[in-house]
């Protein structure tokens, strides 16, 4: 399922990655919640592919070869992708390719690369912040123009930020903005997209700030044991963000409208019935002003849970589509998948943060620092957070494939219409220009989901 709503940007499983805020406060974001995404938006549409690493350290390097590597169904396209040739590629040429499944995968394949591209360049960036005694400038810096920590601490991540941002800011548009454009999938003209990411930014001030706050006075306060105050503070604004974020971030960014559709509002109110279902609200939502791609999904806990159906799924999909999209999203309910991930998630963040914090412990002295809340330090711990996610991510998203395929089936149970699930997965991969057959490896370490022919193939086969 395409997860493109702005608090949410792809792939990411994580929130807004906001360069001009500390990085750090952004990266522990990033892996505390990397298990417990499904708690802000459970999005019923997935073309799988899950860009969920921060920072893709020394495995992007030796996983991005395979990438390019990629293999193509025809014969008539080369095995190894060009970047220049990414460049070069005209727009008119791309929109007529010869079929939408080898659309589908080079818009796929281009969007992989710049991800891994992307993370890479990160890396390197931090990297080199380190090595060249940029960050150790930084530092001298900040705390010369503050007697705060905490305010040196801010003025140090906007220093960084700043960097960091202008060097990730190509790619950045040319994957988000220009590449969307090329394959006819946006609705933005660029000062939509910039306002939308100004926006996002915007909102996501008040949100890193604090949190990069609270990081540093557990750090000072608690020395080496602050990744258990750290890990606990995540879960607990995890939880917090997921229940306001339905209500007051969302409706930031799209209208919110209740459906009017009452046969099929009727008929997914009859899904709920029987399995303590409670929702507050079935709303749509102008997904269209960004995107022509579908999705759909819960969104919140408690009692701010709610159903949100995009306007391009409502334009395209039948109530019996929508229906079986529904049934699958109530089959995560159903196994308790969302619990469950709540109890992975909350081990992931403590175990995490705890062999990070000693890894980050170990390494100080590779570059000559002496303290752990040293602010020219901290770019090293971001490095450490970024290799927990290459370890993790893809074990994670092996389970994550197995509540698909159990909520996929639950769906098929509760609809017994294998036609309309189906045509949803074909409609999704056409609008989504989703890779609906992946390389093995590529889905292994990048999807969240089962491809979309797997799902097929299993439900005609069920």
């Amino acid at each position: 399922m395409s997860r493109n709503l702005p608090i949410r940007q792809a792939r990411r499983n994580e929130w807004v990655r906001l360069d001009f805020v500390s990085r750090l406060p952004i990266e522990l974001w990033s892996q505390t919640s990397l298990s417990l995404h499904r708690l802000s938006l459970q999005p019923t549409l997935d073309s799988g592919l899950s860009y969920s690493y921060p920072v893709i350290l020394s495995s992007a390097v030796v996983f991005l070869p395979a990438i390019l590597y990629y293999r193509k169904t025809t014969e008539d396209q080369p095995h190894v992708v060009s970047l220049m040739k990414i460049f070069r590629t005209d727009p008119e040429e791309t929109r007529s390719a010869s079929a939408p499944s080898s659309q589908a995968k080079q818009y796929s394949r281009i969007k992989l690369i710049f991800s891994l591209v992307g993370t890479v360049l990160s890396f390197a960036v931090t990297l080199a912040i380190l090595v060249s005694g940029i960050s150790l400038r930084a530092d001298i810096l900040a705390h010369s123009s503050t007697d705060s920590p905490y305010i040196a601490l801010l003025l140090f991540s906007a220093l960084l930020g700043i960097l960091n941002g202008i060097v990730s800011l190509p790619l950045s548009f040319y994957s988000g903005y220009v590449l969307e454009h090329r394959f006819s999938l946006s609705n933005q003209n660029f000062f939509q997209w910039l306002w939308e990411h100004l926006k996002a930014f915007l909102v996501g001030i008040p949100i890193a700030a604090p949190l990069a706050l609270l990081f540093y006075f557990f750090l000072r306060e608690y020395q080496s044991f602050w990744w258990l105050p750290v890990a606990t503070a995540m879960f607990v604004v995890s939880i917090m963000l997921s229940k306001i974020a339905p209500v007051f971030i969302m409706p930031l960014f799209y209208k919110f409208t209740p459906l009017e559709n009452d046969l099929l509002k009727e008929r997914i109110l009859t899904l709920c019935k029987n399995t303590r279902m409670n929702v507050t609200g079935i709303f749509t939502f102008n997904l269209s002003k960004t995107t022509k791609k579908a999705n759909a999904g819960f969104t919140g806990i408690g009692k701010s849970k709610r159903i949100i159906l995009g306007d391009t799924l409502m334009q395209h999909f039948s109530n019996d589509e929508i229906e079986t999209v529904f049934a699958h999203e109530l089959g995560h309910y159903v196994h308790g998948h969302i619990w469950k991930n709540i109890l992975l998630g909350t081990l992931s963040i403590y175990l995490g943060l705890f062999i990070t914090s000693k890894l980050y412990f170990v390494s100080l002295g590779w570059f000559g620092f002496s303290a752990i809340d040293q602010l020219a330090a901290l770019p090293l711990l971001v490095l450490w957070l970024g290799v927990y996610s290459v370890v993790t991510s893809p074990l994670s998203n092996v389970l994550s494939r197995k509540y698909e395929f159990e909520a996929d089936r639950y769906a098929l149970e509760k609809t017994g219409n294998v036609s309309a699930f189906a045509s949803t997965m074909r409609k999704l991969a056409e609008m989504n220009l989703a890779d609906a057959a992946p390389h093995p490896i590529i889905e292994f370490l990048f999807y969240s989901h089962p491809s979309i022919e797997k799902r097929i193939h299993a439900a005609e086969n069920a």
